[in-house]
């Protein structure tokens, strides 16, 4: 657990070593570079960095421009203002035309504290996954969110990247290899399972020691790939355990939890239950305690998870 930095630093000192190899990379800002971290990028390759200033929709037509000239396109702002300010760019300039952009956003869901509501991102996950040709990627720790940039850009087509400003314990290993598509069980169990993405898999993984000391068997599983979505891991869940809960800094509505129920209710009834912000817009505040007014804790889904075993 040494050196532990969050996503959104690691995805800067990623970019900067793939700059170094690969010289048909450009990234694309919108004034945004230090909070990005994408500043280090612009400062040693300033020929291959652009910044369009507050105007996240012109940014969007310059990626795909530069994609479609044969360029790696990656386009980095706040989740609030990428798809939040300019969806209708990226439907019709990326998404319809099959380009190879990567929109990566950082600030997302409730963890941008303080920002407020404005810059709190809850519904970038459902945004995106609807839209036909993009790859929806949230990693959780650094190492996963370093291999989740690089699978990205090594893609040949749109991805959408969700990548969170707070840090979080270290799940993987530097030798290990992410792919799209994949979950990934950081614990089995037999009687409850619990899966989240980004900021909420050490929230999961620590309801799950809390319920384990209790004598329940928990399966925790990190769902980094939204879309396309591990659906053998989701039904061996189901047939497996008793139930199914799906934790998220996001709406309850369209992101992971949505994804999963779509999932069994296709191939194995169960039940699931959803950790999330409800029909309501959050408010200025640290992380934390905005994770605790809107239920997005350990003791909450271990509340849960015990609901499902008495059902």
């Amino acid at each position: 657990m040494n050196n532990i930095i969050a996503p959104r630093d690691m995805f800067g000192k990623t970019l900067l070593e793939l700059g170094e190899i690969n010289d048909n990379i450009f990234v694309i800002n919108a004034d945004v570079s230090k909070a990005t971290k994408t500043e280090e990028f612009a400062k040693k390759f300033g020929d291959r960095y652009i910044n369009v200033g507050i105007s996240e929709q012109n940014m969007v037509g310059v990626a795909a421009g530069l994609a479609r000239v044969g360029f790696i396109s990656i386009m980095s702002t706040f989740a609030s203002f990428a798809p939040g300010r300019c969806y209708d760019q990226i439907r019709q300039s990326i998404a319809y035309s099959n380009l190879n952009v990567k929109v990566a956003s950082t600030h997302p869901g409730l963890a941008v504290g303080p920002d407020g509501a404005m810059h709190q991102c809850l519904d970038d996950v459902a945004l995106m996954r609807e839209l036909p040709n993009f790859i929806v990627l949230a990693p959780s720790d650094q190492i996963e969110t370093k291999k989740a940039v690089i699978k990205a850009i090594e893609y040949n087509g749109p991805v959408y990247i969700r990548i969170g400003r707070m840090e979080c314990p270290i799940y993987f290993k530097e030798d290990w290899d992410f792919e799209i598509g994949k979950a990934y069980i950081l614990k089995d169990g037999s009687d409850v399972t619990l899966i989240a993405h980004g900021s909420m898999v050490h929230i999961i993984y620590e309801a799950s020691d809390e319920l384990e000391k209790e004598g329940i068997s928990v399966r925790v599983i990190d769902m980094p790939s939204i879309k396309p979505i591990d659906t053998k891991v989701i039904i061996k869940a189901a047939m497996e355990t008793r139930g199914i809960i799906v934790a998220e800094d996001h709406f309850i509505y369209g992101g992971l939890y949505s994804a999963v129920c779509e999932v069994t209710s296709n191939f194995s009834p169960c039940i699931v239950k959803a950790i999330g912000v409800q029909d309501i817009f959050g408010e200025s505040g640290s992380p934390l305690e905005l994770y605790k007014k809107y239920g997005l804790t350990k003791e909450n889904v271990i509340l849960k998870a015990k609901e499902i075993l008495k059902s």
